[in-house]
């Protein structure tokens, strides 16, 4: 049987960008079963709409600026910030300045996956 697995090395040039709810997109890069990294790129005013599910979560700001909501607490976070999030939490944002975030899931988000 066949591991679930991305492949080794991940070129951004060679990644479809994929729909990720209105004003964002996303490029998954590298997971197996027990986790996964995702790139997730937003223009100014994208909403990531509040939402649950049982993966731990932990989101690097690659660049921009975000307001998070988490478990009803507001922050605002920008370039070099991180977010955890535990499983279960509801959790959204809003992008104040264009920018990418990277999401660490464990386990991996089947549901990403086509």
């Amino acid at each position: 049987m066949e591991k679930t697995r991305s492949k080794t090395f991940i070129l951004e040039k060679d990644k479809t960008w994929e729909p990720a709810g209105e004003g964002a997109v996303r490029q998954i890069i590298g997971y197996d079963g027990q986790v996964m990294l995702v790139k997730v790129k937003f223009e100014q005013g994208a909403v990531g709409t509040a939402h649950t599910h049982y993966h731990t979560q932990t989101t690097y700001v690659a660049s921009g600026k975000f307001e998070f909501t988490v478990n009803g607490e507001k922050q605002v976070v920008s370039t070099g910030d991180g977010i955890y999030i535990e499983p279960d939490a509801e959790h959204g944002c809003v992008c104040l300045e264009a920018g990418v975030l990277i999401d660490c899931f464990s386990p991996m988000r089947a549901d990403f996956l086509k």
